[in-house]
């Protein structure tokens, strides 16, 4: 028996050294556990399925269902529904973008680039937002009866694609396509021998223009750009790279014929992409490329832009470029970008004003005179602002956001600011002395519920700090509300009041 019971302490011992051996992670074994007679177990990362959800909304489900949970253990009341939903909803708000997840209302642009990075900054936001900008109203003028989000807007948010404007009547314009719920404006230029078309996103606030390549592996189903296309096509060695605020590309410099407009610019010098993060990239993008109209001081490609090449060859009187940007909900879709001049048929004429470009980084950047909410001053003096085609929103250093937020009635913390769907409340930006009214309702974007058009949305004013505390990037939802022109020859900026269609 004595020797069964020795057998028996033996087999013992040797079944627990071998499930504290097995049970160490690889990091550790070897070692001396301080504590032997603890037991050791591996846990295995479970790899979700369910890859049509961002994982930042699936944390933010975690942290619901957490919070639930500790309410009911602590006895105190559980968080409501539409608290539930409110956090989804600013978590989605902090993404870079809807693309890819089973919530389509994040899709937005922020096409400044953060080639000024060599300057010391860099394009990306200090706090990652990126948002949506959904936006009802006429030329600028405060509407007395804000409804609500319109249904068209709501729609478009789900569906995105483009809607395709009115052929322009003014020679050198390109009809300026809205994407979504006027997330960004899109013009259609011909490229290659033979020209095909390509749908390209027209940002003011970068200086590359790119399209993508035939050799990149991962830029969807876009119309692609290379020398089994273009017989004329001249490819290169020389690479580049561009970070937006939402998004990067990478690509070769190459040559080949760019009409726009029916201009032909011949061997225009532009970038083709090699690699394109998703937010380019997904098939649901409606565009192929983009075109930088900012400063060619800012290129990544340290090549003219195409306005400035298109001057510098005598094909347009002037650098210059002008936007009149439209709205989804005006159903009106005469969005136009004009090369060469202004469209005295926009706006009105003796309402225009000119003023210096402040920027020393290549940006159009003017300085704020004054900014009034509701009439009277808002008490923010000695900024300057970013005019940026290609960003929707307007993003300001998070104390400014709150100032202004306070005084139109919204809400706003250091993530995102919120506003009733339903708001008459007015914002005004002062430039050269001008008065530029933002309508009421294009401070409202889309419903925190969906169900529910006129109750709280997110604003078109968010918080997000790009450069110094005294710069603003302002995007569509103020140029929505006037005519904006760059003068490259000149190094100025024009604005002035739309007129009535």
């Amino acid at each position: 028996m004595q020797q069964w019971s020795l057998i028996l302490i033996a087999l013992t011992v040797c079944l627990l050294n071998c499930t504290l051996t097995n049970a160490i992670p690889l990091r550790v074994r070897g070692r001396t556990l301080s504590t032997p007679g603890w037991v050791t177990l591996p846990l295995k990362r479970f790899q979700t399925t369910r890859t049509n959800v961002h994982p930042q909304l699936l944390m933010q489900q975690h942290i619901n269902r957490g919070s639930k949970r500790l309410s009911r253990m602590i006895g105190r009341q559980e968080p409501s529904e539409h608290e539930l939903r409110s956090a989804m909803h600013k978590r989605l708000y902090l993404l870079e973008s809807g693309q890819g997840s089973t919530f389509q209302f994040g899709n937005t642009r922020v096409g400044m680039a953060a080639a000024h990075g060599r300057h010391g900054s860099h394009g990306l936001m200090s706090n990652g937002t990126i948002a949506n900008c959904t936006m009802l109203g006429g030329s600028g003028a405060t509407s007395g009866n804000n409804t609500g989000v319109s249904p068209l807007d709501i729609q478009a948010a789900g569906n995105g694609g483009l809607t395709p404007a009115k052929s322009p009547t003014t020679n050198g314009s390109l009809g300026l396509d809205i994407e979504a719920n006027d997330v960004a404006y899109i013009a259609t230029i011909q490229i290659g021998t033979p020209p095909r078309d390509f749908q390209v996103l027209m940002d003011s606030g970068s200086a590359d223009f790119w399209v993508g390549g035939e050799n990149c592996g991962n830029c969807g189903n876009h119309t692609s750009l290379g020398t089994q296309s273009s017989t004329s096509f001249v490819p290169s060695n020389t690479q580049f790279q561009v970070t937006y605020g939402s998004g990067e590309v990478v690509g070769t410099v190459c040559q080949d014929q760019v009409s726009i407009g029916g201009t032909a610019l011949s061997n225009h010098t532009f970038g083709v992409t090699t690699t394109e993060s998703r937010q380019f990239a997904d098939p649901g993008v409606p565009f192929d490329g983009l075109m930088g109209l900012a400063l060619s001081a800012l290129s990544r490609q340290n090549v003219s832009t195409p306005v400035e090449s298109l001057a510098s060859n005598g094909l347009i009187p002037a650098a210059i470029t002008s936007f009149k940007i439209s709205r989804l909900a005006d159903q009106l879709n005469d969005g136009e970008v004009t090369f060469g001049g202004l469209d005295p048929s926009k706006f009105i004429a003796n309402s225009l004003i000119t003023i210096p470009n402040v920027s020393q980084q290549g940006f159009w950047e003017g300085s704020v005179d004054a900014v009034t909410i509701n009439g009277a001053d808002g008490g923010i003096t000695g900024r300057t602002a970013v005019l940026d085609t290609g960003t929707t929103l307007m993003l300001l250093p998070s104390s400014d956001a709150q100032t202004l937020m306070q005084g139109l009635g919204g809400t706003c913390d250091s993530q995102q600011c919120t506003i009733p769907c339903t708001t008459n409340a007015s914002l005004a930006l002062t430039f050269g002395g001008s008065s530029f009214s933002v309508d009421p309702r294009d401070l409202a974007v889309l419903p925190v519920d969906a169900n529910n058009p006129t109750g709280d949305c997110t604003s078109g004013i968010q918080p997000g700090q790009f450069g110094t505390a005294t710069q603003w990037l302002v995007g569509d939802v103020f140029l929505k509300n006037a005519y904006f022109s760059t003068n490259v020859n000149n190094n100025t900026i024009s604005l002035a009041k739309l007129s009535t269609p």
